[in-house]
């Protein structure tokens, strides 16, 4: 990545015990503060990442998608296309993804400012997922924006775009349930690294426009699609 190093070296561990011990010794390096840009701050880029997986060939393809986040125009975009590296468990999602999704970054010719991360942060069992990983790894900010919720319950919030409900572990917020747009499904929110739960969501909101999810994730979606399609061999 230009002008960017990991912090900490990423290896795939041989089980799943020696994944959870990497959560635990990465989780404490963790920064949830206001470290990272303001939201829609102009000459601010924001990358969104994703993933998709042809299950039948064991791969997976990332992309990463550069925005403008002032005017959500596209600055740039990367895939890389892997084989998946460790087995579906759920908690240890970001060790299928994280050699894809680092291989992508690193072919960016732009460096993110703040990385968008369809997945989760704080809101995780060991407080520890993908958008704190990938950040802590980077030590860029990062923040988790997920389609669906993980384990956590939440109250509904209101049904008006930036109503919001806090998402729950006991009596901890690690998260929102937030509402992108008037009536329709909420977008679950939790900060990663180098940002606060009020950022994350005020990141989420200014990059949603006329969808439910923000075009970083959007865009990113369908690039790792296409992606995942370009590498798959045709049947004819």
């Amino acid at each position: 990545m230009p002008g960017i190093r990991l912090l900490h070296p990423h290896t795939t561990p041989a089980t799943e015990a020696e994944a959870r011990a990497v959560q635990e010794r990465l989780r404490p390096h963790t920064l949830l503060d206001g470290s990272g840009p303001a939201p829609g701050a102009p000459g601010t880029v924001v990358v969104g990442v994703d993933v998709a997986y042809d299950d039948a060939r064991d791969t997976v393809a990332a992309a990463a998608v550069a925005l403008d986040a002032a005017t959500l125009a596209e600055v740039g975009h990367a895939t890389a296309v892997d084989r998946v590296a460790f087995p579906y468990v759920p908690g240890l999602l970001a060790f299928r993804e994280l050699p894809a999704v680092l291989a992508a970054l690193g072919r960016l010719t732009t460096t993110p400012d703040l990385v968008v991360c369809d997945g989760y942060g704080l809101a995780h069992p060991r407080r520890f997922g993908l958008a704190s990983h990938l950040g802590v790894l980077t030590g860029l900010p990062a923040i988790g924006v997920a389609k669906n919720p993980f384990t956590f319950r939440h109250p509904p919030p209101g049904p008006r775009r930036g109503d919001w409900a806090p998402l729950l572990d006991g009596d901890e917020e690690v998260g929102r349930a937030l509402r992108t747009r008037d009536g329709v499904k909420p977008v679950f929110v939790s900060p990663g690294h180098r940002t606060t739960l009020a950022d994350a969501c005020a990141h989420t909101l200014a990059l949603t426009r006329g969808y439910r999810l923000p075009e970083t994730t959007r865009l990113a979606d369908r690039l790792c699609r296409q992606a995942l399609r370009d590498a798959s061999p045709s049947d004819g």
